[in-house]
């Protein structure tokens, strides 16, 4: 699979362990060191610039999606090669996740989580269909996937839903999970219900 452009959803806090601000740097180096374009929601604090910093350095192109009310609280990143500004937080979410090869979940909050399930539920309505990679620095997203196994033996989610999504321990195993990632069938909506 060639990637040409991938959306990472991060945080934006500053008060986190280091340890996710540097996955988040070597992250944004990884995805710029492939020529790959790096799609993120442009803030310049926490896990957020950190990952665009991480490109910048080693000359990635990295386009910032914010809603024009956060850029205007000066939360945007302006050292990015793209800054595109939207009415909302909808059309940001929409912006993000149009036209990339993959998504990329590192540790983050509510923002995070809803991005990262949003991209869920559009692959299983058949909306998106590339990979969704769940970076799991510290273990962070353990509690997560035993929700979402929960969910699948519960039978909310099918058991081939399970293949939505790749769980991954660091940033330097994102590349290989998206070319590993099985390919999501066309005709998903089939099983969309159960």
């Amino acid at each position: 699979m060639e990637i040409k452009r991938v959306c990472v959803y991060c945080a934006s806090s500053s008060s986190c362990h280091p340890s996710y601000h540097e996955a988040a740097n070597r992250l944004g180096r990884i995805i710029a060191e492939a020529g790959i374009t790096l799609v993120y929601g442009g803030g310049a604090k926490g896990s957020m610039g950190r990952l665009a910093d991480g490109a910048l350095a080693v000359g990635g192109r990295v386009i910032g999606v914010i809603p024009q009310f956060m850029s205007d609280l000066e939360w945007a990143h302006r050292g990015l090669s793209e800054l595109v500004l939207t009415r909302d937080m909808h059309e940001r979410k929409r912006l993000m996740i149009e036209e990339v090869d993959a998504v990329i979940a590192l540790p983050g909050g509510c923002g995070t989580f809803e991005e990262l399930f949003e991209a869920m539920a559009w692959k299983r309505l058949g909306l998106y269909h590339g990979p969704i990679v769940i970076v799991n620095t510290n273990d962070f997203y353990r509690p997560c996937i035993e929700l979402l196994e929960k969910s699948i033996a519960e039978r909310f989610m099918d058991e081939r839903h399970r293949g939505m999504w790749t769980v991954v321990a660091a940033p330097e195993d994102v590349l290989g999970a998206i070319r590993s990632a099985p390919a999501w069938p066309a005709d998903s909506r089939a099983f969309a219900v159960i």
